[in-house]
């Protein structure tokens, strides 16, 4: 009897011992788990926070992304040391992922579309830019959706993946912009003092000389010659200058008695026809 007691207590030890050592190294390996995705998701941080490739939106997902998935691997690996069979919970988690990525669909679209936004950088925060039939300036670029002003100030949220599905026009990218001004002028003008008349507007700090202004001589319409005065301006000065132009156009033919011509019909009655 005193020997079965011996035998029993002896086994029970043993499967303790055992266990126990098991149920310690499954917790070891969650605590080095844990300390190493800290770690790691502090190291992310500081290393894109140092770059200026990165968006700084995109930090903080990446460090987590790691943070979670190093936590993940760590769990796994810890329950396959005390005994519990990790195939099974492997399936069972890819499952549950599919379903979850199937039911956030939509989502996870606007999700990866932003990410690409953010890392390609097609416009930035305060470009002017036309996508999905929205043109407007930048005002900021989330994860899930981009926030757009118009320019009679309201505001458009476009989810990201309809954006980078659609054409991007970004009317902001370049700073060294060209400005077409097309004035109309009367058949029986003289180009060479329409010429020297618009080039004398030219004579402005915010056009740029070179490449220089030019005047061009564009359409012969049905009442009216389209002549064009092609510069270069910096982005930020393109609308007001264009105000200006348009302002300062009509005093300066007057000046040189330059006609601008409108449309007109000559009606004839049936006496003057007899």
């Amino acid at each position: 009897m005193l020997d079965n007691l011996n035998s029993v207590s002896a086994s029970l030890i043993n499967l303790a011992v055992s266990y126990g050592i098991d149920i310690l190294t499954g917790f070891g390996i969650i605590l080095v788990g844990f300390w190493l995705s800290a770690r790691l998701s502090r190291f992310i941080i500081q290393t894109l926070a140092a770059t200026q490739r990165v968006d700084k939106t995109l930090i903080p997902v990446f460090a987590a992304i790691i943070r979670y998935a190093v936590v993940i691997i760590t769990i796994v690996f810890a329950l396959g040391q005390v005994g519990v069979q990790t195939t099974s919970m492997i399936a069972v988690l890819g499952a549950a992922g599919l379903a979850i990525g199937l039911a956030l669909q939509g989502t996870l679209s606007n999700v990866a579309a932003g990410v690409m936004l953010l890392l390609l950088r097609p416009f930035e925060v305060d470009d002017w830019i036309t996508a999905a039939g929205v043109s407007g300036t930048v005002r900021e670029i989330g994860l899930f959706s981009t926030n757009i002003d118009t320019f009679d100030n309201v505001y458009h949220s476009v989810p990201n993946s309809t954006i980078w599905s659609s054409e991007i026009t970004n009317h902001s990218r370049h700073e060294n912009r060209r400005l077409d001004f097309d004035i109309d002028v009367a058949y029986d003008s003289d180009f060479d003092i329409v010429e020297k008349a618009l080039l004398s507007l030219c004579d402005d700090e915010r056009i740029h000389q070179t490449p220089a202004p030019r005047f061009l001589v564009i359409n012969y319409g049905d009442s009216a010659i389209t002549v064009r005065l092609r510069l270069y301006t910096s982005y930020s000065d393109l609308f007001e200058l264009n105000w200006d132009l348009m302002r300062r156009v009509k005093p300066l033919f007057d000046r040189h008695e330059i006609d601008i011509p409108f449309p007109q019909r000559v009606v004839h009655s049936a006496k003057e026809v007899e």
